[in-house]
């Protein structure tokens, strides 16, 4: 078996936002609950993500970091010192692979587009911007701060500000949103000339506003034709679909992601981060954080982290579960790989029930490369319960 770790990114979570929105089950938290005269608490934030990042150290075992993401919450609210303060503490205490994909979550209101110039100059290299929807009445009914101009303007404001990698994030199966609108939506967006859309469907969770008070959200039949037309549209105009939400022109797909599925380790730091980490015996397991923002800045690094190891039993519904949901194909030889196990039996007898039943491509099969075909990712959660231990 290869003694190879996997390759390693870093996640750094910034849990406030100014308004909780009704759909998100994020660990997120309205900055004015907590902190007094509207201050964000930069410095003891900052200096609790460096502790916790020194806590996981050792799980670097010399690895490059390939990539970040800095998520929320909504990350662009601290000040462009937090960044610039942030930016060279972890060049400092990490080593980072040449050209390294560092992303910001970023809300298009327009205090933040204010600061986009020096998220740039701080080492941020990609802006994913949360736009959800340009149509008015559903920018309120999903609680967003911003409207559609000020969407609009975000784009041209993180061009002059020298980003030449942008996410846009857009929701469909919206509560009243048409087939029409939802075509509109992406329009605009692919006109904006991002590099990337992630676009995925509106899902009901619990410890959410709108799981306390259910929207009316369109049928199945709106739902099943938003996703079909929608699809046809960004193949037309260049936006090749990768993953279940995730479409990217030509060489853009999001590399973070991409280290995501493809099972791969990575750090979390901050307030509900999680991270997935290998060892060098093979042990693999995941972390989460404290997710209180206040709990997490009052508490040693040491007591902030819950490890929970994977079992064995575990590890092909793991790692099938992140795979299937890129739509490449793989060498079941990844799975040595990265579980430090002998592909089981069960995965095999697993995979070709899937071949049988038409979710899995058998054009490779024979060589033991794995391909979800189309009908594989529209009946995704079948597919996945084959893996099941």
């Amino acid at each position: 078996m290869s003694t190879l770790l996997p390759p390693l990114s870093l996640y750094i979570h910034l849990p406030w936002c100014v308004r909780k929105c009704p759909y998100c089950d994020f660990n997120s938290h309205q900055a004015d609950r907590f902190e007094q005269n509207d201050q964000l608490p930069e410095d003891a934030y900052l200096a609790q993500l460096l502790a916790d990042l020194d806590a996981d150290l050792p799980y670097v075992a010399g690895r490059p970091i390939q990539t970040a993401f800095i998520g929320g919450g909504t990350p662009s609210l601290m000040s462009e010192d937090f960044y610039y303060r942030l930016m060279d503490a972890l060049r400092e205490k990490l080593t980072w692979v040449e050209g390294a994909e560092i992303t910001m979550e970023a809300n298009p209101g327009t205090f933040e587009q204010e600061k986009f110039r020096h998220f740039r100059q701080a080492g941020i290299n990609r802006l994913s911007i949360g736009i959800q929807s340009f149509q008015p009445n559903l920018l309120k009914t999903l609680g967003r701060i911003h409207n559609r101009d000020e969407a609009i303007h975000a784009v041209d404001k993180s061009r002059a500000a020298g980003f030449d990698n942008i996410n846009l994030d857009l929701m469909h199966g919206l509560p009243e949103q048409s087939q029409a609108m939802a075509m509109e939506d992406l329009q605009i967006a692919m006109d904006l000339d991002p590099e990337h859309l992630s676009w995925y469907q509106l899902t009901i969770e619990p410890n959410t506003e709108f799981y306390r008070r259910p929207p009316t959200l369109p049928e199945d039949n709106t739902l099943w034709g938003i996703q079909d037309a929608g699809q046809a549209l960004l193949t037309e105009q260049g936006y090749a679909q990768y993953e279940v939400s995730a479409n990217a022109k030509d060489g853009r797909r999001a590399a973070h992601n991409l280290n995501y599925w493809r099972f791969g380790d990575y750090l979390g730091i901050g307030a509900g981060a999680h991270g997935k980490v290998t060892l060098a015996d093979g042990q693999i397991f995941r972390t989460r954080k404290t997710r209180h923002p206040s709990h997490y800045l009052n508490n040693l690094p040491e007591a902030l982290v819950i490890k929970d190891a994977i079992a064995e039993e575990d590890l092909p519904l793991e790692f099938m579960m992140n795979r299937l949901r890129l739509f490449e194909t793989f060498d079941l030889a990844d799975y040595e790989r990265f579980t430090y196990q002998k592909v089981p039996a069960t995965l095999i007898k697993a995979c070709e029930l899937g071949l049988k039943q038409g979710l899995l491509d058998a054009g490779e099969w024979q060589s033991k490369r794995v391909k979800t075909t189309e009908k594989g990712k529209l009946f995704l959660n079948e597919l996945l319960e084959l893996f099941l231990p």
